[in-house]
């Protein structure tokens, strides 16, 4: 398995996550980006590298084989909005919006 900078998740935990979660982390970490974009160079690229390494952990379950197309477009569209390749007119900003449902939706199940 890949270094992954979230060494603990990548030991075991995140794979235990339900999807929703793991996408509502990632779009923490979107969030992060789209706060510190166009600020402090330093939070801002980690914050990207954190968001990309759990799209490489979410990529990396199993348990989403048949969903991957969707995550690797998700992670493409990042990819493009964060370093400013403007291909898909998409903004951070819209993907933050676009995660938070799944942040909503992973909240919601915990009740």
């Amino acid at each position: 398995m890949p270094n992954f900078i979230h060494k603990e998740l990548a030991a075991g935990k995140w794979f235990q996550l339900p999807l929703m979660e793991q996408l509502g982390n990632i779009g923490s970490e979107v969030g992060r980006a789209c706060k510190s974009q166009g600020g402090d160079a330093a939070l801002y690229n980690s914050a990207v590298d954190r968001a990309l390494d759990l799209f490489d952990l979410t990529l990396a379950d199993p348990r989403w084989r048949g969903r991957y197309d969707e995550i690797a477009r998700a992670r493409e569209l990042f990819c493009d909005a964060a370093f400013d390749n403007n291909i898909y007119k998409t903004t951070l900003a819209d993907l933050e919006t676009y995660f938070l449902q799944f942040a909503i939706a992973a909240q919601m199940g915990r009740r």
